[in-house]
């Protein structure tokens, strides 16, 4: 069956359907990762948006259950210039296909893929609408004047509590579109998490009586989520925090600072990162469209601690005065390198301060 992407500049791209059929509307972003497009589709942050694979073939090695990052695909569409009909892996479950048309998920294969990145590099991402119909051109025009979504985070994010017991360190992890592997990085090093809403209040998990805050990844604009900006700041201080990706993003907004849409934005496997501490130079998974201003960080309480090599922009950020630090990229690595695991360790490192600093303070 034939499939069609039309992006908002007019240009027209004709290849052949696999997955759902139909029409979905999003922002056409790309992905340089080789491999982990399952990760990649289930991860929450990509809600909204078509997401265009630059690596020619997609699909070889099917799709497993232990792979996914969600319970279910968030992305609004799938671009390849080659989609395998066979996997050959002893962990497959069901090919790619078959997973895009259990979840309502259209997919084209046979395009021009590196006309497009280079598109979407030159002029920067933009609307694109995906069909399976014969709707003329100017039809689908029409239909793009729809506003792409701003409340992505209301649909990705969990709409009760819920918990991983253990007998360590208790962690509320404030769900803006998690991954599941954050909650895995956890969990091996012996966190209770406690899983709870965007919108849930500062007061509400402060009565869980956490050793520490984990500020997740997820879609969007960060100033479309002014509920999670403002408990950032209402607990500041009170709560060793953790921010990752739109979670950094929160938390330099509640500190001050300000953030600003890139051109095309950072999503890949490869992204090399400089700890600005130590000279170390980290590759690093990533997968965001906004960043922070670095200008806008000078008049706040935070430093920088991290850079991308790549553009220069912000990665990571340490409050001066509260136990609280953030990075942009993802150190739960999935897909992804391994380098920045370490950054789970140094969040219990500062419970463990935190609290110890907490009890000479109550015998003092």
């Amino acid at each position: 069956m034939k499939a069609r992407l039309l992006l908002a500049d007019g240009t027209l791209f004709t290849g052949t359907s696999f997955g759902a059929e139909g029409n979905s509307i999003g922002e056409v972003v790309f992905n340089t990762s080789m491999t982990g497009y399952q990760e990649i589709l289930t991860d929450p942050s990509y809600c909204g948006q078509i997401v265009t694979m630059t690596y020619p073939l997609i699909g070889n090695y099917g799709i497993s259950r232990d792979d996914n990052e969600s319970l279910r695909p968030y992305a609004h569409g799938l671009v390849v210039r080659e989609v395998a009909e066979y996997a050959s892996n002893w962990r497959n479950e069901m090919p790619l296909s078959t997973f895009l048309k259990e979840y309502g998920i259209i997919g084209i294969a046979g395009i021009d893929t590196r006309m497009l990145t280079r598109k979407l590099r030159l002029h920067g991402v933009m609307k694109g609408i995906l069909t399976t119909g014969d709707e003329s051109v100017e039809a689908l025009m029409e239909r793009m004047n729809t506003p792409l979504m701003r409340d992505q985070v209301a649909r990705v994010s969990t709409k009760s509590v819920h918990i991983a017991p253990s007998f360590g360190k208790r962690v509320v992890l404030v769900d803006f579109g998690a991954k599941h592997n954050i909650l895995r990085e956890l969990v091996e090093r012996g966190c209770e998490v406690i899983s709870v809403p965007y919108n849930t209040p500062a007061e509400e998990i402060l009565r869980f009586r956490p050793d520490g805050l984990m500020l997740s990844n997820g879609p969007g604009d960060p100033k479309d989520v002014p509920e999670g900006i403002a408990m950032i700041s209402q607990l500041l201080g009170k709560v060793p925090m953790f921010g990752i990706c739109l979670g950094h993003q929160l938390f330099a907004l509640a500190c001050g600072a300000d953030t600003e849409k890139l051109k095309f934005g950072h999503r890949g496997g490869n992204h090399p990162v400089k700890e600005l501490a130590t000279g170390r130079t980290v590759i690093t998974s990533q997968n965001h469209g906004y960043a922070v201003n670095p200008d806008s960080v000078a008049g706040t309480e935070l430093d920088i601690t991290h850079i991308a090599l790549n553009d220069g922009t912000v990665e990571g950020l340490i409050h001066r005065k509260h136990s609280a630090f953030s990075v942009q990229y993802h150190p739960e690595s999935a897909p992804g390198p391994l380098d920045s695991g370490y950054l789970f360790d140094q969040f219990v490192e500062m419970m463990e301060s935190f609290a110890a600093r907490k009890g000479e303070g109550a015998h003092a």
